[in-house]
């Protein structure tokens, strides 16, 4: 099975079979029936796709139900420092952090489940990253984590003075002041 799980239920790092020749490579990143074997069985309805460069921390971001999302996340080339908080009460992982790297070359995948909050560094020259996400966009939903919470004490792989955030993530609330309406 391609699917490794993690100490967070529902959080699963997938890895494709890849198959390699003098051509180059061909792998699914994404197959219904695979997903759905693993226990993954919700449907995708929108993707999104960023590049950015080395430095760069965007999140950590959600949306509150009931148009919380379901995230599988790659990168397309470079690498990032994928980063999830399990917001959800009631579970036994709730308010701890999960990081994996994730790069064009590993091509590993991080599925996402709703409740959770995500961002990622940059720890490349520059890094395309794509995720599918089930529920659409909704701005009135948005919720969101500071970065540097010293309670969370996430190390994003960033060098002190290097870190490039956007304005909006500077103001985000710390995880004790973080509400949302994730259940377990």
């Amino acid at each position: 099975m391609p699917f490794t799980t993690t100490d967070f239920p529902g959080l699963l790092i997938y890895e494709p079979r890849v198959f390699n020749d003098d051509r180059g490579y061909f792998f699914e990143s994404y197959n219904e029936n695979t997903f759905s074997e693993g226990g993954a069985t919700m449907k995708f309805v929108q993707d999104n796709q960023a590049r950015s460069v080395f430095g760069v921390i965007r999140g950590l971001h959600f949306q509150q139900n009931p148009n919380a999302q379901t995230k599988l996340i790659r990168a397309l080339s470079g690498t990032i420092l994928d980063v999830v908080v399990d917001l959800r009460a009631g579970s036994p992982t709730f308010h701890r952090y999960f990081s994996i790297e994730l790069s064009a070359e590993n091509k590993k995948q991080l599925l996402v489940p709703r409740g959770f909050a995500h961002g990622y560094s940059v720890l490349t020259e520059t890094a395309e990253v794509i995720y599918k996400c089930d529920e659409f966009y909704h701005k009135e939903s948005e919720g969101g984590l500071m970065y540097n919470d010293s309670t969370l004490g996430i190390d994003w792989r960033i060098p002190a003075g290097k870190e490039m955030v956007a304005a909006k993530d500077l103001v985000l609330p710390n995880l004790e002041d973080c509400k949302t309406n994730f259940i377990f």
